[in-house]
């Protein structure tokens, strides 16, 4: 069963989470957590988003805001950039949002 869209609009605050599957680790060491935040700072920087909050630990907890209604393009992002990292590549996760 497909999941229920995503309301994206202009000015929209998040809180995402993301846990590896079985609530792994998505991340090894402080260098993966560094990593994060490099590219977390290429998307806003790419998709305009304004991030609030954020709490890294096993998991993440952000807290973004779209001005240009485009959450969907920036996780796109965000896990293709992610996926490309050889140390990310083999580590499961999933993301919830809530608005």
């Amino acid at each position: 069963m497909a999941r229920p869209l995503r309301i994206e609009y202009d000015g929209a605050l998040y809180h995402i989470t993301s846990r590896g599957n079985e609530r792994k680790a998505i991340f090894k060491d402080d260098g993966d957590r560094q990593l994060f935040l490099r590219i977390l700072v290429q998307v806003t920087e790419h998709v305009h988003w304004i991030y609030h909050a954020y709490c890294l630990m096993n998991h993440y907890h952000l807290v973004i805001e779209t001005p240009d209604g485009n959450l969907s393009k920036g996780m796109r992002r965000e896990i293709t950039l992610l996926d490309r990292e050889p140390t990310h590549q083999k580590l499961n996760r999933t993301a919830r949002v809530k608005t």
